[in-house]
């Protein structure tokens, strides 16, 4: 069963996270089209994505979905993975050429220097005219050099954007996606980086800094095949710890024939028209659970005629 642990490290303003998903990244991956499983270091840096996407909404608490998304002028155009406030996430990825055995980051997404990563945060109850807020960061460090990591680029992201200094690891196969987030917390309200060099401070840093060399000695292989106890038990023993009790994240997908009509209307009726005449009937899968559905011309009819409805984004879908 998929797992997130939380905890907290006592008298340090350092929090920490684990979680596992095992059940739910598989259900993930049995929505594929057969003949259309992604290739293994896609199918892993997508793992990766939705552990991490699963762990930094679980850290924010937010009322909203949580969308991590990867894009950029490699084989790999698109990767997204979306958390909901009740630790649900979904994943899905676009690939339109070969990506080679044992390839990177870079070599996926990042070939020309043009990858990027996003985070949209996307209100459950928006005010009118309110709009989901983003954050976007280039795939490559202080120094230009290519992040080669997906726990690189999202520390880089949350030091850029959020101002906290974080420690990830991330890992994924076949069978299971795992991460373990720690992070330092701001003191008094005061997160920013001058703040936190103050004097009465460095004892604090140096206590992160402690944790986080910790948690780097996580291999990838203990991450996926060790359970929570005994990694927090093995990299920690020296700490006190005081741990919450577990959630349990879960795939779900938030796509419906509502949705998918709220996008064809999104298209407008010439162009619905246009596939009707040339096809006799639209139908569209949702990229995320693989669910088709379909409109003929009534449905399309109807959609158009019913007042009151206003277009509306429901995720990625495929026109068929």
């Amino acid at each position: 069963m998929s797992e997130l642990h939380k905890f907290l490290f006592d008298g340090l303003p350092v929090r920490g996270m684990l979680v596992r998903l095992t059940d739910a990244w598989r259900e993930v991956l049995s929505r594929r089209e057969p003949g259309q499983e992604y290739p293994p270091e896609l199918r892993d840096m997508l793992g990766q994505m939705s552990a991490a996407a699963v762990l930094m909404q679980a850290n924010i608490k937010f009322n909203g979905a949580l969308v991590l998304q990867v894009f950029g002028d490699g084989p790999v155009k698109l990767a997204v993975a979306e958390a909901q406030p009740d630790l649900t996430f979904r994943a899905t990825a676009k690939c339109v050429g070969t990506v080679e055995p044992g390839a990177t980051l870079e070599a996926m997404v990042n070939v020309h220097g043009n990858g990027r990563c996003a985070i949209t945060l996307d209100p459950k109850d928006k005010f009118p005219g309110q709009q989901p807020y983003q954050g976007v960061v280039p795939l490559h460090g202080d120094q230009r050099e290519p992040l080669q990591k997906m726990s690189e680029v999202l520390e880089h992201y949350m030091l850029q954007s959020e101002q906290l200094d974080t420690k990830l690891v991330l890992a994924a196969n076949g069978d299971i996606a795992a991460g373990l987030l720690i992070q330092r917390l701001p003191i008094q309200g005061e997160g920013n980086l001058e703040n936190k060099r103050n004097e009465d401070d460095i004892g604090l840093s140096e206590g992160f800094n402690r944790i986080s060399i910790l948690a780097a000695t996580l291999t990838a292989e203990e991450l996926l095949t060790l359970d929570a106890d005994t990694i927090l038990r093995r990299l920690f023993w020296e700490e006190t710890v005081t741990r919450y009790e577990p959630q349990a994240p879960r795939f779900a997908c938030t796509c419906s024939r509502e949705r998918v009509g709220q996008m064809l209307r999104g298209l407008g009726r010439e162009e619905a028209d246009e596939v009707l005449a040339e096809r006799g009937d639209i139908e569209i899968s949702c990229d995320f659970c693989g669910q088709h559905y379909r409109f003929d011309a009534v449905d399309v009819g109807l959609l158009f005629t019913q007042a009151g409805h206003q277009p509306e984004g429901g995720g990625a879908a495929t026109l068929q």
